[in-house]
Order: C-alpha cells, then structure tokens, then sequence
C-alpha cells in the first residue's frame, strides 16, 4: 500500500504532531491503495507559521518573478501529468480517459489562464493625485473537495500565487492523492518555502484549525453548503474573508424554439452523467415545455442507455462508481424517494447496475414528471440522476428554475436572443447558452446559498487582493 504519512510543511516532507492515519480507498473496488496521516491543530499551527513567516518576502515579489514561478509550476505540471491522471482514476475511480483528457487538463488549464492574465493584470491605477493599488491579501487557508479535486486545488493555488499570498492547502480526505502530486509538482518547480504548505486531514482536526486561525487572512472553500456554513461561523470571530463555492440544483431550460429539441435534451442529460453526476453546476433539473414531457424523457432515457458504466481502466468506460459508500447510500436514497413521492422512472433506479457487485456504481437513471416541490428537484443529488420538470411558458419556466435555495450555474437552449433573455432573467452566477464550452476565464461563483466570491480568470485573482488607497502618492 502506498503510504502517504507525511505533509508539505516549509518547504519540505514533515512527519505530523502525532501520528494518525486513514485508508484512501478506491470506489471502483471498495478496497484500500494508499493511506494518509490526518492533521490535527498542531500541525495546521506549524503550517501557518510558515507561510506568516514566507509572506514577509513572496508578497513583494514582483509581477514579473511571480510569472516565472507559474511558468516553472506549468513545466513541472506537464512532467507528472500522468501521475496526476493515474492518481485522480484511482482515489475517484475516474474513467481512465475522462481522468486524462478532463479532470488532470483542468489543473493544467487554471495555470496556463493564470499565467495568462497575470501578464496584462495591472496591480495599480492612478486617479489624479490618488493611487490605488492591490496588494495580496495574506495567508490564505484553502479547503477544496474530491469531486473535481486538481480542478479545484488548481484555480485557488494559481490566483494565490499570483497574487503574492501565502498558503495552507486542506485537500479531500477522500481524494488526497492528486493533491500529493500536486504538492510534489510545487516542489519540483521551486517554489520558495513557507509559500505553500499542504496538510491532509477532516473537517474536524484540519479544516476547523483553518478557518479559525488567527494568524490566517482569508479561506477559500469548496464543498458543501452544510460545510460552507460551518466555515463561515467559525471564521466570523477573526473577521477574516470567506470566499465560498457551494452546492447547487442548476435548471437546464429547453426552450420551445430551440434549434434541435433531440440534441439538446440527449447533450443535456449526458452532461447531468458526465463525472458520475458529481458536479455543484451539473444541470440537474432539466426543464422542458409540457407538451414535450413525454419527449425528452424517451430522449433522455436513450442517453442513459449511451452510457458504459463500468471498470475505470477499460478506456470503454464513460461513466465510473460515486465517491464513497456514503455517497452511494445517499444516492440510492434520494433515487428511492424520487419513486415516492410520484416522480415517473424513464431509466435507471436504484440499486447497481447489471453485472457490477462490487464498487460503488449507480445507474444512470431519469426521472419525468417532476414537480418543484419534489425532493429530488430541491436537494442537491449529487448523482447521475436527471430530473426532468414540465413548463407553461417563458414566465413559468424563469419562476420554476429561480425557485430554490441555490443559484450556482444555468443553462438555457433555444433561439440566441430569446435564449439570451431568459439567462439574463435567472438568478445564477454562471449560465451556458445553446451548449457553451466551459470559460477558464469567466467568473465561476453563485448566488444565494451556493456561495459568494468568484473564482477562475481575473475575478478569482482578485479575491485574493486587498484594495490600498494612497491619497497625495502622485502630489507634484
């Protein structure tokens, strides 16, 4: 078994305060293929320490030096890109090409857009005899989740950098083998000690000791809204920023005119599969007119049936198990409330599909007929469950996809300046128009309870600056 018992502390491989481990185990085989030791406090003081003591010097680095340590990052990222790929199928059980040519590209993505942006960002404007200039916001705790895991080491790590802060990185406990790569790809490139640091560890001994350390100026979370709560109760006594990206229950809106009802619905429903349904922005509540109910369920039942679940190695295989038995469980229980409480089963249900006894795999599974008020149109899924909902007209399909607690992502289809009108109508942070691509340089970030902040391009460097106002700086 591959023992990973140690954290990134200062520049270097530290054994933990007090040695405790835990199994990371594979879902596609319910077994266990390494171990890590989880932090406690001491562990997390001992980190922030260094990164308070490296943020004296890195913070007055130059744009220029700054660039440069991203480059070396990027050089060193593409030298391990097959381990992070190999390492992110095996904690996840991501299919083998999906792990390859998506999620290892994405951590790759988020540095080469900084690098990017970083060239032409201006950290200072002048305004007559005023200058405003942005300067890093400190020592940065960042806590990121397993369902996307580089993806989401990455756009923290990147725009941190770039912006000059210091760093404690909490990774997954369920996914924490990308992050050692990770780590061993900063290592490789050089970045300076202290700048960042890497602890494994839960919520309970690692990511509480973060959010409420004195010594740390601001926390960016990705998870669950449950947690982001959490989060934010225990850092409101330091007064430091939060910056959070939450759960969300995204509305897909198929419009009467759009141009290819078919494509639309069976693109739709394979993006609600894509990564095993686990996704905060996976267009889970597809919205169709009701005339066309029965449509897009045959539709989206056809999709299901596209979908090849199964052993993550076979290159065959589009769609792997869910995270964890506690993930399935929870999976299977909302899909048997779906049944419940009336919703009509167009594929899948509960249970593992055929032919597959071990490892945590779900069916791909649709439901139609779903009403708003439904459980498994309200609570984030977090599977590869589709529910399709019936609408009268432009109003009623605006009031059905804004009504919920969440306001992450979006989706609409239909001819481009109708289509336009409806996204500017929804209460979302981000929104995808007749099949757009994802953005690296958009703003990725929610509404309501799905979070505040942004993250990706030049809004998420900026969450990690402060804004300083010199009056008199350009006086003659």
């Amino acid at each position: 078994m591959n023992q990973k018992h140690q954290f990134y502390i200062n520049g270097a491989w530290t054994d933990p305060a007090e040695l405790k481990t835990l199994d990371v185990i594979n879902p596609a085989t319910e077994e266990a293929f390494a171990s890590i030791a989880l932090g406690n406090a001491a562990d997390v003081d001992k980190a922030v320490a260094a990164a308070k003591a490296a943020f004296e010097s890195y913070s007055q680095t130059t744009k220029e030096e700054r660039l440069e340590l991203l480059q070396k990052i990027i050089a060193a990222y593409k030298a391990h890109y097959a381990d992070m790929a190999e390492a992110i199928r095996l904690e996840m059980g991501a299919p083998k090409t999906f792990a390859e040519k998506v999620q290892a590209a994405t951590g790759m993505g988020h540095f080469m857009t900084m690098a990017k942006m970083l060239e032409s960002y201006e950290f200072t404007e002048d305004r007559g005899t005023t200058r405003i200039s942005r300067e890093p916001v400190g020592v940065c705790g960042l806590i990121t989740p397993w369902n996307w895991p580089v993806n989401q080491i990455a756009c923290k790590v990147a725009p941190a950098l770039a912006a000059g802060c210091t760093m404690v990185l909490k990774p997954s406990e369920i996914a924490p083998m990308s992050a050692i790569v990770f780590t061993e790809i900063m290592h490789e490139a050089g970045v300076p000690a202290g700048v960042y640091n890497m602890v494994n560890g839960d919520g309970p001994g690692v990511g509480e000791a973060i959010s409420g350390h004195p010594d740390i100026d601001m926390v960016s979370f990705t998870g669950s809204t449950r947690a982001g709560v959490a989060i934010a109760q225990n850092a409101a006594p330091t007064v430091k920023r939060v910056s959070q990206e939450l759960g969300g229950k995204s509305a897909n809106i198929i419009l009467e005119d759009a141009a290819d009802f078919q494509k639309a619905v069976f693109g739709g429903a394979m993006q609600c599969f894509g990564n095993t349904g686990q996704s905060c922005n996976a267009p889970t509540r597809m919205l169709v007119p009701m005339d066309r109910m029965d449509e897009a369920g045959e539709i989206a039942a056809a999709a299901a049936a596209k979908v090849k679940v199964g052993d993550p190695e076979d290159e065959a295989t589009s769609m792997g198990p869910l995270s964890s038995d506690v993930q399935w469980t929870k999976v299977q229980a909302l899909i048997e409330k779906g049944m419940e409480e009336g919703a009509k089963l167009a594929a899948g249900g509960p249970g593992r599909p055929d032919g597959l006894n071990k490892g945590y795999f779900a069916k791909p599974t649709v439901f139609t007929h779903v009403t708003n008020d439904m459980t498994i149109a309200r609570e984030e899924i977090f599977g590869p469950v589709l529910s399709i909902l019936g609408y009268e007209g432009d109003d009623d399909a605006v009031a059905i996809a804004n009504d919920t607690v969440y306001g992450l992502s979006g989706y609409v289809s239909g001819e481009p300046a109708h289509a336009a009108k409806i996204a500017s109508r929804l209460r979302t942070g981000q929104i995808h128009i007749n099949g757009a691509a994802p953005d690296f340089t958009a703003p990725f970030g929610g509404y309501k309870q799905s979070g505040n902040g942004r993250e990706w391009g030049d809004h998420g460097l900026e969450e990690f600056l402060e804004t300083k106002a010199m009056l008199g700086h350009n006086a003659a």
